[in-house]
């Protein structure tokens, strides 16, 4: 099969629906097929150059919608080379321009909402909602309703994203195209390389926090709640690593320093590589107390590396996880927050150890990345996709 994956960047930073193109290239290869990325970015950003897989990068784009005159004449000479294509996301020029093209080509589109249509920005940006409004009828709507089908990663982001507009039409299929790969094996030196980064962190009992720095991914109660029960657990440190995209870090460390924990908290940025999985080893429990969540591709990967998840009901794989006894659930509350600490800190060591050990098989059993893989290739097929 010959994939072509559409996103508006490549740029790691921008999270989930990078993270998942780039899973799905890799697993393809493997198994001979042959996969490609075209984005709107400019052709000499450094993570398109330093890109392993096969890049059409055909930007600069201009302003935040991402229109670059070059994307839909290069799509309509090409997009007939490939058996299928996946658009990422919604609400940028990748997602019209491919719609614009695909809906008249022979090769089949499909579409990862990525969870940019849960009514959760209806309420959060009600400004910015309206504004969709405009061209939600004569854009998205038609890009999601012309596509052979539309993926949700999940049931829960498949009812959710029925509500954000009324105006809404597609072929709905619920598949995992999110997941992770095995973590390193070499657990060892990979705490090391961590701890040799980060040497006060070696005799601390660490809570991890992986994920971009923004007000949807609840930093702030994360750093609120830390500071309530911090002061009767006094080995207790917590980890917050990821980009700062926004500038809120400076105002979360002001916080931090009003509450009294300040020394307790380290900053890392965003890491990678040997640094990343490290953190995982080198904590006793992952967290992440988002108002709005998709998936979390960090929540799979804390799962994979055998630790305990806290996470909130507003994380939509959060079913999932509680009924595999994987982690622990609350609301994405100031109490909520607290209450996943709370709970963590109460359980006896073999109920530690035995949800260490399920989050684990969660992982093998929902999102190892060779498994999701195999699934939307079925769904391709499914839909006449010619997967050789």
């Amino acid at each position: 099969m010959r994939l072509l994956q559409v996103i508006r960047s490549v740029d790691p930073v921008g999270g989930g629906p990078i993270e998942a193109a780039l899973q799905i290239e890799s697993v393809l290869s493997e198994t001979g097929h042959q996969s490609a990325i075209v984005s709107l970015d400019a052709p000499n950003a450094p993570w398109v150059t330093r890109a392993k897989g096969k890049r059409f990068a055909l930007g600069p784009a201009f302003f935040n919608y991402g229109y670059t005159p070059r994307f839909i004449p290069w799509l309509r000479i090409h997009a007939e080379e490939y058996d299928a294509v996946i658009i990422h996301g919604i609400w940028q020029y990748s997602s019209f321009g491919g719609w614009s093209v695909l809906r008249k080509s022979k090769t089949p589109y499909f579409v990862c909402v990525h969870g940019m249509l849960d009514p959760w920005f209806k309420r959060e940006y009600p400004l910015k909602h309206l504004k969709k409004w405009f061209y939600w009828p004569w854009a998205e709507y038609k890009v999601l309703r012309d596509a052979r089908a539309v993926f949700y990663c999940c049931e829960q982001e498949r009812v959710l994203a029925r509500r954000s507009f009324w105006l809404y039409k597609c072929k709905e299929e619920v598949i995992c195209y999110y997941g992770t790969t095995s973590p390193p094996e070499d657990k060892d030196n990979k705490k090391e390389i961590f701890f040799r980064r980060f040497p006060r962190l070696r005799d601390k009992r660490s809570i991890l926090f992986l994920s971009r720095i923004h007000p949807k991914k609840g930093c702030d109660l994360l750093v609120e709640s830390f500071a309530k029960i911090s002061k009767e657990h006094p080995s207790l440190h917590l980890i917050i690593a990821g980009p700062d995209q926004i500038g809120w870090q400076s105002k979360l460390q002001g916080l931090s320093k009003k509450l009294g924990i300040d020394d307790r908290i380290t900053w890392t940025g965003m890491l990678t590589g040997d640094l990343k999985w490290g953190a995982f080893y080198a904590s006793e429990v992952f967290m992440l107390p988002s108002h709005q969540e998709n998936f979390g591709v960090a929540i799979a990967e804390a799962m994979a590396c055998g630790l305990p998840v806290l996470i909130t009901d507003k994380v939509n794989i959060s079913r999932e996880i509680k009924a595999d006894g994987a982690g622990l659930v609350e609301s994405d509350s100031s109490q909520g927050a607290i209450k996943l600490l709370e709970g963590w800190l109460e359980l006896s060591s073999s109920e530690y150890e035995t949800m260490r050990q399920n989050a684990r098989k969660c992982f093998l059993k929902r999102y190892e990345i060779h498994q999701s893989v195999q699934g939307t290739v079925d769904v391709f097929k499914k839909y006449g996709v010619n997967v050789r």
